[in-house]
């Protein structure tokens, strides 16, 4: 894959905190990077990674599946991540996460018709004494969410698309 000058100004300037026999530290970097800037990292992406900082396709393909910070496909404009870890489905995570793909009309994984929300059950947020938590699009944390506050959400977002 061919990345945009700006895209590889910006994998330098990571790879420049590292000791220069340790380019592949700034892999996780790389791998926000292009998600941040395509919506996802695609197989052709994680090879130009692998091939920018001189490690195997493999090796970066690992990473990009061991966090679930990675997509690994193009998802709705939102992703809506519900914990469903124990302490959570203990206070409500399973109900939180069944809520939002009842009243989204998707399944777990799914996303919506028109491209808006992606509704994914997530692994432990660090957050259980705050459950039902879930965090939107990697970035912004929410707890205590029943489905009055799951409902107020969906609002908010859909008025900000």
């Amino acid at each position: 894959m061919k990345f945009s000058d700006q895209t590889l100004a910006r994998f330098a300037s990571e790879v420049a905190k590292y000791p220069a026999d340790q380019k592949p530290s700034a892999v996780m970097a790389c791998l926000a990077i292009v998600q941040h800037e395509q919506g996802h990292v695609s197989p052709d992406a994680e090879s130009g990674i692998a091939d920018y900082l001189g490690m195997p396709p493999i090796a970066v393909h690992e990473v990009t599946t061991f966090y679930n910070m990675y997509n690994q496909q193009a998802l709705g404009k939102y992703k809506l991540n519900v914990c469903t870890n124990l302490p959570c489905q203990l206070r409500d995570g399973e109900k939180a996460l069944q809520h939002l793909c009842r009243t989204l009309g998707v399944e777990p994984y799914g996303t919506t018709a028109d491209g808006v929300f992606t509704v994914q059950p997530s692994e432990c947020l660090g957050a259980c004494a705050d459950a039902p938590v879930m965090l939107v699009n990697d970035r912004q944390m929410l707890s205590f969410m029943s489905a009055e506050r799951l409902d107020e959400l969906l609002q908010t977002l859909k008025a900000q698309r």
